[in-house]
């Protein structure tokens, strides 16, 4: 059985995602910032799951990390779905602030302890859940998107790197349009919204093809396509 690692995994995506690694034998180890809500989780398959509380932002949670890992006994792959989202049209500082903290500094944390412990044992695969958000820059999220591209360009960093080390690290940059999760609640509509089960179900196959990177679904394949096209003079002009 795979010892899977699962970051963010009390609700949305990342819960999905457990759910279905579970029922594919999988040995998990959970962790989310209030780990009251992973039990649903460890009621499933009690011997087969453990939990932990493990804020991404904070500086003892690269320790956490290892220590979940040790209480599982290895792990084969971190899967990594902690993040956070929000419009900011009026550029508040707290919002900015907060979504750095979490997507850059939080990501970089917990990916660069996973990649550390992974070269350690000589091999390993991490997927993480990014997001289309970071194709371009968008105005409606500023820290967002860029939080978010950074997450790309790092993943395909430590990819480089980890091949020039000789090291049998395989990565999966997951990339989902709008998902219909806690994330992307309250009054705002979004357009072409996805199903997390539905997500899911494409996250997990393209974990086990081994996909480098994965954009969900193919709606929004075409769209980033588009955007990436989209000269600067023309994107600056539009109001999204």
């Amino acid at each position: 059985m795979k010892k899977v690692i699962i970051i963010g995994a009390s609700s949305g995506m990342g819960m999905e995602v457990a759910r279905l690694l579970l029922a594919d034998g999988c040995m998990l180890g959970v962790a989310a910032r209030r780990e009251d809500r992973l039990q649903a989780l460890k009621q499933d398959a009690p011997d087969r799951v453990v939990t932990a509380a493990i804020d991404v932002t904070a500086a003892d949670a690269a320790s956490r990390l290892r220590q979940l890992i040790e209480g599982l006994g290895g792990m084969d792959l971190f899967f990594y779905s902690a993040g956070i989202g929000h419009q900011n049209r009026d550029l508040a500082p707290e919002i900015e602030l907060d979504t750095v903290n979490t997507n850059a500094l939080g990501f970089t944390r917990m990916i660069g302890e996973a990649y550390r412990y992974f070269a350690e044992q000589g091999h390993g695969h991490i997927a993480a859940i990014s997001s289309i958000g970071g194709t371009k820059g968008l105005g409606s999220a500023p820290s967002y998107s860029a939080t978010k591209a950074m997450q790309n360009v790092y993943l395909q960093a430590l990819e480089q790197q980890a091949n020039a080390r000789g090291l049998k690290i395989r990565f999966t940059d997951i990339r989902p349009g709008f998902v219909d999760t806690d994330l992307l609640s309250g009054d705002f509509h979004y357009p072409m919204m996805l199903k997390p089960d539905k997500v899911a179900r494409q996250i997990v196959r393209a974990v086990k093809g081994k996909r480098h990177v994965v954009v969900i679904d193919w709606k929004y394949r075409i769209l980033t396509a588009l955007w990436r096209r989209v000269p600067r003079f023309v994107w600056r002009r539009l109001k999204l």
